[in-house]
């Protein structure tokens, strides 16, 4: 028998990329899992004809010829198939997409790639191999991109996700199916704790990074939850969100976390309390735990293990080119041409900053025939300033609540550095690699 197989409580990537797989391997058959993730539940149903899936009792004590695995490469996450079977796979091949997964089945064939969506591996392939794609199966196909790369907002994100996506549009993939089943929050009880959430939240700044946090308790644990969390993450955009819940009946709790920053990897952080998932969004199951000392307990891990978050000092623009209070506006404009910038600190006789100017403000004299007049006149004097040890949130802030371009940095009364929104915009494209941030930033200083 060959089989095709993904891992246990089946998503929709999982769906999509078994779906893919059913194509390029025609004489091979679906296995559903036991379980499937509460989110893909209704899509699954709604496709149930077309999978025709296999069951576990389908494949007992069977022998397998040929067993492919989508989106896992852990033993682990197959073992609900791998017990019934009898004996080892004669050949064994694997398409995955997570980083950090087990990497522990014995496969003559990985195909590996760190995309936003494990569907897209498959999708290549059957676009190099010129296969042709239905509409409904484009349909799935799309549903499970859109799903593992929210919307094309994680992090790990890629070109080839992009491409395939719009290859499946193009074999009449159905957008209007693919944004129905991904509305996130259904049900009326998602909304009441959502809200719930949003009104009992608590912040704090964990090494120069705003984590949130919040604790409910609930009778059981119900379907959804993982949808509420990632919904209270996108209104707060907080760095990182974890999500405690607490279920009564079972004495038992679930964290949910999200991330946007690469130095708060959940699947290091809620790995090592024995869950996991990718980096930016990732869980655990505690099954002897129950209350709000889960909730200390993540909070004190996080203190003890975060790394520090990027500051001013590593992203701001060292060499700095400054005028003085006494130059004249002429002179003050013909200099920032020469050093290509919009604007300079302006410094006093003590060489310390005493305000700032920029080419509108040389502007307004130009108009009044007044480019021979001293800089000092035409400065903005109370100069909205940072230091080294701000955090890139409060540098944002500072940047767009005052609506400037430009926030000198000082220490001590002297300017040691500038942020531009050149170097914010560096900053966010280079999301928080902090080795990429200092060669960008070398660059222009």
């Amino acid at each position: 028998m060959k089989l095709i197989v993904g891992h246990t409580n089946m998503d929709m990537d999982c769906l999509g990329s078994i779906a893919l797989a059913k194509l390029l391997y025609p004489d091979h058959q679906m296995v559903k899992s036991r379980f499937i993730h509460p989110v893909a539940r209704d899509f699954y149903n709604l496709y149930n004809d077309y999978f025709d899936f296999l069951t576990t009792k389908d494949i007992k004590n069977v022998r397998v010829e040929s067993l492919v695995v989508v989106d896992t490469r852990s033993s682990k996450r197959i073992e609900e198939y791998l017990k019934v079977i009898d004996g080892k796979p004669e050949f064994l091949t694997v398409y995955d997409h997570h980083p950090s997964d087990a990497n522990d089945l014995e496969a003559q064939v990985t195909h590996y790639h760190d995309f936003g969506s494990n569907t897209t591996i498959l999708g290549l392939e059957l676009m190099e191999k010129g296969i042709e794609i239905n509409s409904d199966l484009a349909t799935i196909a799309l549903t499970g991109i859109f799903a593992d790369t929210g919307n094309f907002t994680h992090e790990n994100v890629s070109v080839e996700d992009f491409r395939v996506a719009y290859y499946l549009m193009n074999c009449g993939a159905d957008i209007n199916i693919v944004r129905r089943y991904l509305k996130t929050l259904k049900e009326e009880y998602q909304m009441h704790l959502f809200h719930d959430i949003l009104n009992h939240q608590i912040s704090k700044y964990i090494n120069g990074h705003l984590i949130l946090f919040s604790y409910m308790e609930l009778e059981k644990q119900v379907s959804g939850l993982a949808a509420v969390a990632e919904k209270v993450f996108e209104v707060e955009n907080p760095d990182a969100y974890f999500a405690v819940f607490s279920f009564a009946k079972t004495s038992s709790s679930i964290i949910i976390g999200r991330s946007q920053k690469e130095a708060i990897d959940l699947n290091y952080i809620l790995g090592e309390m024995g869950g996991g998932g990718h980096a930016m969004a990732a869980s655990v199951s505690l099954k002897d735990k129950y209350g709000e000392g889960v909730l200390d307990f993540i909070l004190a891990f996080l203190e003890k293990n975060l790394e520090p978050a990027v500051t001013v000092g590593t992203i701001m623009t060292k060499d700095v080119h400054s005028v003085n209070e006494d130059w004249s506006l002429l002179d003050t404009s013909l200099f920032l041409e020469s050093v290509n910038h919009s604007g300079a600190p302006v410094n006093n006789a003590n060489n310390e900053i005493s305000g700032f100017i920029t080419l509108k403000d040389i502007m307004k004299a130009r108009r009044a025939n007044q480019m021979h007049a001293p800089v000092r006149g035409y400065m903005i004097k109370n100069v909205i300033q940072g230091n080294k040890n701000l955090s890139m949130r409060e540098i944002e802030k500072l940047m767009f609540g005052n609506n400037v371009g430009h926030i000198p940095i000082v220490e001590k009364g002297k300017t040691i550095g500038l942020v531009t929104r050149t170097d914010y915009l560096n900053f966010i494209k280079y999301n928080n690699h902090t080795d990429k941030i200092i060669n960008a930033v070398a660059l222009h200083t």
